[in-house]
């Protein structure tokens, strides 16, 4: 019985903290790399600052409290692509979200903005996680950190994604992205973390990179 075929197969968190070599060539690629996105994409960041101010002259970046690798939480930061009251709206749409599990999701979200709808469309809504990954909260590539309200809901199982550093990408984001619910999501990360190279992280990345210019089921 594989990994694909039942929950009950579990991670080896102990030989996941001995790949010293692989953590570091990743830790060391991160800075690298966030650091040059920002040098390069710091024109459009700004573009993108400028239209969601005067869109509805709200803050134009958004702070929220994720849960990182072995349970620590930080907080990740976003370009703002909802209305400033958003939060306080979310009860009353739970019942209708698209996805099953403590994930929230939903096709066609009244809380997204005009300015919102572009930049979630093409993940540039993401681009401020470069600070994360500088801070050292998140990597490049890895699983999608998870709000606190989620992981309380969450199974021995499925706390196997916070065995590693949390991404910006990850495997499920650069394939199947919001066409699959939430136990496909997490078979996917775990999937990813058995898997995880330097070459495999690689081809996360060109894959998101291609979803940016053509993007995909998105929401």
């Amino acid at each position: 019985m594989n990994l694909l075929e039942s929950k009950a197969v579990l991670l080896n968190k102990d030989k996941i903290r001995s790949r010293v070599i692989y953590h570091g060539m990743k830790r060391l690629f991160d800075i690298v790399a966030a650091t040059f996105g920002i040098v390069v994409l710091s024109p459009l960041m700004i573009v993108i600052a400028v239209l969601i101010k005067s869109e509805d002259h709200g803050p134009v970046f958004y702070k929220q409290v994720r849960v990182g690798k072995n349970g620590k939480t930080f907080k990740m930061y976003k370009f703002r692509s909802m209305f400033v009251n958003a939060d306080k709206m979310l009860d009353k749409l739970k019942d209708q979200n698209d996805v099953e599990g403590p994930m929230f999701k939903m096709k066609k979200d009244p809380r997204v903005t005009k300015i919102g709808q572009f930049i979630r469309k093409h993940s540039l809504d993401e681009l401020p996680q470069f600070l994360n990954v500088l801070r050292g909260d998140m990597s490049l590539v890895g699983p999608r950190p998870p709000l606190p309200s989620e992981v309380v809901e969450y199974s021995e199982y499925d706390k196997q994604r916070l065995y590693v550093t949390p991404g910006c990408t990850g495997l499920w984001q650069a394939t199947e992205r919001n066409e699959v619910g939430f136990n496909e999501m997490v078979r996917l990360d775990i999937q990813y973390i058995q898997r995880a190279s330097f070459i495999f992280d690689l081809w996360i990345i060109w894959k998101t990179v291609e979803i940016v210019i053509k993007p995909n089921e998105s929401y």
